[in-house]
Formats: C-alpha cells, sequence, structure tokens
C-alpha cells in the first residue's frame, strides 16, 4: 500500500542519445555539463537510477522531480547535445499502479 508521500511523488523516465554529429569539443562541453549537473542537483530533485544500453546509444534515467517543468529546466542546457524523450511514469507491480 502506497503513503501519500509516495503517491505525491512525480517520477520521469528520461531516454537520452546523444547527437551523432558532434565535434570533439561539442562532446566535451557536453562532459563538463554532466559533470556540473551531479555536483549540484536541483533540490528536489533524485535520481532513482541511471541505465546504458550495452551500445552506449542511449542512456536512460528515472528521475524524481516536483514537475514535468522542473525536469525540462534541467533538461535544456543539454539540448544542443542530445535528443532525449522524457515520460511521466508511475511505480507498477503486476497490472496495478502501487
Amino acid at each position: 500500500m502506497s503513503t501519500i508521500a509516495e503517491t505525491d511523488v512525480m517520477l520521469f523516465l528520461l531516454t537520452n542519445r546523444t547527437r551523432q554529429d558532434l565535434s570533439a569539443a561539442q562532446y566535451g562541453e557536453l562532459a563538463a555539463l554532466a559533470k556540473s549537473f551531479y555536483a549540484s542537483i536541483p533540490p528536489g530533485v533524485t535520481i532513482r537510477g541511471e541505465w546504458a544500453a550495452i551500445d552506449q546509444a542511449h542512456n536512460y534515467t528515472l528521475l524524481e522531480a516536483p514537475d514535468i517543468d522542473a525536469v525540462h529546466r534541467i533538461q535544456a542546457p543539454f539540448e544542443a547535445f542530445t535528443e532525449t524523450k522524457i515520460v511521466p511514469v508511475v511505480a507498477t507491480f503486476g497490472w496495478s499502479a502501487i
């Protein structure tokens, strides 16, 4: 059974793909942005998990955030370097939401 605090949490699944036409300098900028983000994750945001495809063509992040606008603000600096899909999700077990 879920508690009220759990049901108020908003989860988002981000699917990121690095653009294939980036120069070495752009890869460097992307790496610097990522390091900066991980060094100071915004208040109210929690990374629940991260995975990368075996071929590293995509990575997936399960993110807890206050709302979709917060996720868009977090992702905005990466737009020039990645293609990102953001999907609001809920935890499920079997055929029902938890």
